[in-house]
């Protein structure tokens, strides 16, 4: 009897330490899952203030500058596709179109110094420069924990209950090819 007893406790104690494993697996890929998600909202409200602030950004530099509409209009187009963006990847290709943008921009601003020198432009820049840099920040929070949670998924026993409950590896936030170039700046 003594036996039968000691080897059921055994076998309870087995069953309930994998029970244990197993909860505290899945809840750990839930909690990282659920940063993920933070991260990637958290860098969708940057986005989306860079885009709130580009309208203004736009109209400032159409006031001086009525024939520069092919720039503006890649702008405003690019902020829409950012807007609309569903996938990450959609939200970093529409980044990127954005940014290069932008960067035609500046370069059509240096031909203008009243426009420069304007209290307005100079605010909205300064507000889009420090956007842009928490743009930066949350990317990199967002890459930061993807690569906990694709880490975490890989690992066993992890990787066990990736397939019982459906978890899948998440995309990075990748920069474009050309944005890894250096850009030219002359001051001709």
């Amino acid at each position: 009897m003594k036996k039968t007893n000691i080897g059921l406790i055994v076998i309870i104690a087995i069953i309930a330490i994998i029970a244990v494993m197993l909860i505290s697996g899945y809840n750990g890929l839930v909690s990282k899952k659920e940063a993920v998600d933070s991260s990637l909202s958290n860098l969708d409200v940057m986005l989306q203030r860079r885009a709130d602030l580009i309208p203004n950004l736009v109209n400032t530099v159409k006031g001086y500058t009525s024939h520069e509409n092919e720039v503006i209009d890649k702008i405003t187009e690019a902020r829409s596709k950012l807007v609309n963006a569903s996938s990450v990847e959609e939200k970093s290709n529409a980044n990127d179109e954005l940014t290069n943008s932008l960067n035609a921009l500046m370069v059509v601003v240096e031909n203008y110094p009243d426009l420069k020198s304007s209290q307005n432009y100079i605010q909205l820049s300064d507000e889009l420069a420090g956007t842009e840099n928490r743009i930066a920040v949350s990317r990199k929070d967002y890459n930061d924990a993807v690569r906990s949670f694709n880490t975490s998924i890989k690992r066993f026993p992890n990787n066990i209950l990736v397939g019982m409950f459906g978890f899948e590896q998440e995309a990075y936030f990748e920069a474009s090819e050309s944005s890894k170039e250096v850009p030219s700046v002359s001051f001709e």
